[in-house]
């Protein structure tokens, strides 16, 4: 055994013949992440995407409305028909066409359905046909009103003028019938006014009340004016103000008081407006006439001047 550090001669050299044991090598430290890579990754992550509320789409400009009738139309009168075919016909880019399509699709004027395969089942999918909805097929009108008018006629010439009046009491009944309770429950005609104007309201008239002057009341009594500003049925009422009149009996009757129709759309007004005044609401639901005792000159006259008590069309 030789001694560390001493030499061996081997062909003529003296090498150096260390046996030392090597030192024992520390484990190395797991690589910490320095402030500048945790930045780096979290400046390259995705952004959060923010979504914007979505603004009201702008109408379409004239020239654009006249094409989009256009479109509208063919699908009326042809369809239901693919996109190609309607930009065939009226000599326009599918691009366009599409544009309309979608808008129409949008506005619930126009619908799709796949269009039905003739043949063998070939690739790719079946072609989308467009056709429009009852809201499309609003756009060019009806002749609902026509033949409302045509058929109350028929009920005159075969039944007679009180027929009519049956059937115009019949159908005011069912339009204010349901609401009945919910207009009564109130104590004064104003606060009845009020609420048969949102009943009527519902019913597609939009109705709304305001605060007047009754003349002839006491100073600080203020009365009410009921004003539809729409009458769905008014091309009718035009040529049978028979409607008019049960519509405002019927008020009389809800509100419990008198009532005075002063204007009315079917006569060319801008509203429907009829007159409620301030007086207590009678124990049966409406007063009865001829006028009672205490009424005023001027109440009498409104009285006398209208039929059915100070009901009138």
């Amino acid at each position: 055994m030789k001694k560390q550090g001493t030499f061996d001669r081997h062909d003529g050299g003296a090498l150096p013949a260390v046996s030392q044991s090597p030192a024992p090598s520390k484990p190395p430290k797991p690589p910490q992440p320095s402030t500048s890579s945790v930045s780096s990754v979290s400046s390259t992550s995705s952004p959060v995407p923010v979504t914007e509320p979505h603004s009201a789409p702008e109408p379409p400009s004239p020239s654009e409305g006249r094409t989009r009738n256009e479109v509208a139309r063919l699908l009326l009168e042809q369809g239901p028909l693919p996109a190609a075919a309607v930009a065939e016909q009226l000599g326009i880019s599918a691009t366009a066409v599409r544009r309309h399509l979608d808008a129409l699709v949008a506005d619930n004027e126009a619908q799709t359905r796949q269009a039905p395969r003739r043949g063998r089942r070939g690739r790719g999918r079946p072609a989308k046909l467009f056709l429009l909805t009852e809201q499309g097929r609003a756009r060019f009108g009806h002749a609902y009103d026509d033949l409302a008018v045509s058929a109350i006629r028929f009920l005159a010439e075969h039944a007679g003028e009180q027929a009519v009046k049956a059937f115009a009491e019949r159908r005011v009944s069912a339009l204010v019938g349901p609401y009945r309770e919910a207009v009564t429950r109130h104590p004064d005609a104003a606060a009845r006014a009020e609420a048969l104007a949102g009943a009527l309201t519902r019913e597609g008239y939009a109705a709304s009340t305001r605060t007047v002057a009754t003349p002839g009341s006491a100073p600080g009594t203020h009365g009410a004016q009921l004003c539809q500003h729409h009458c769905p049925v008014a091309h009718v009422a035009a040529e049978f103000p028979q409607l008019c009149e049960a519509e405002t009996e019927a008020f009389a009757e809800l509100l419990g008081t008198h009532v005075q129709r002063l204007a009315t759309i079917a006569r060319g007004d801008a509203a429907c407006t009829t007159h409620v005044p301030a007086e207590p609401v009678g124990s049966e639901g409406r007063r009865r006439f001829p006028p009672l005792a205490g009424d005023t000159a001027e109440q009498r006259d409104i009285d006398s001047a209208t039929p059915n008590g100070g009901t009138t069309a």
